[in-house]
């Protein structure tokens, strides 16, 4: 049974402080999230973004152009209620970090593993202070314990904004490293998502490229750059 668009009930959008934090008004209504509380954001920024989204409707709504919002929303209903621990979700995407495991050494695409990944991984063992075991082949190695801890208390102090960004980024990446370094102040978001896709690529550029796996690799880095772009704006307060 196809369900009928929804018509577009409003005309002007807003944005107002509120509950320590920022609303997004239909005609000077509160909005509410999907679960039914009251849709507050941390900063006028990410206030102002998810407005633009309902402002660009047209005379229908389209429920596939409210990113910002879904996200939002996951946040308060989701994360903040301890609906889902996302520090021991996001945990394994260390123990398991797709930068840390490359091709036998005489490979050469162990050698661009090399160039391309270690750097970044060098620039997370400095920011967050640990050291992260690399191996060759697909026998896992577990990481250091005191790595994991490191990571799991950086992920502790994290507000539910943004771990609602590293929930996506890292599930995208296969990466909590370049999940954690995505949201980071002026971060290289294309750079850290071509090393994460480094492998994919290789291959494409190796067997040729196909459409359908083209088409969603666009969408995958759309989807990352989104949500690093929602963990920018919900601190930008």
């Amino acid at each position: 049974m196809e369900i009928p668009a929804l018509k577009r009930f409003y005309k002007a959008v807003t944005v107002v402080e509120a509950d320590g934090g920022w609303r997004t008004l239909l005609d000077g209504r509160n909005i509410k999230t999907a679960g039914g509380a009251a849709q507050v954001v941390p900063s006028r920024a990410l206030a102002e973004a998810m407005a633009e989204e309902w402002a660009g409707q047209g005379e229908e709504l389209d429920p596939t152009t409210f990113p910002l919002r879904d996200l939002a929303d996951y946040a308060i209903d989701v994360v903040a209620n301890g609906g889902e621990d996302l520090v021991s979700a996001l945990l394994p995407y260390a123990e398991t970090d797709t930068l840390c495991y490359r091709a036998d050494p005489d490979e050469a695409l162990h050698r661009r593993q090399v160039e391309v990944w270690d750097p970044v991984l060098a620039q997370a063992e400095s920011r967050f202070a640990i050291r992260y075991a690399r191996l060759s082949g697909i026998l896992h190695k577990p990481q250091p314990p005191e790595t994991l801890a490191a990571l799991r208390a950086e992920l502790a102090a994290r507000d539910p904004f943004t771990l609602a960004a590293l929930r996506m980024l890292a599930s995208l990446s296969a990466s909590l490293t370049v999940a954690l370094l995505a949201i980071e102040p002026q971060a290289d978001v294309a750079a850290l998502w071509d090393a994460a896709s480094l492998e994919e690529e290789w291959q494409a550029n190796l067997w040729g490229r196909d459409a359908e796996a083209e088409e969603r690799r666009t969408e995958r880095l759309a989807a990352f750059t989104l949500a690093a772009r929602f963990a920018e704006l919900a601190r930008a307060g």
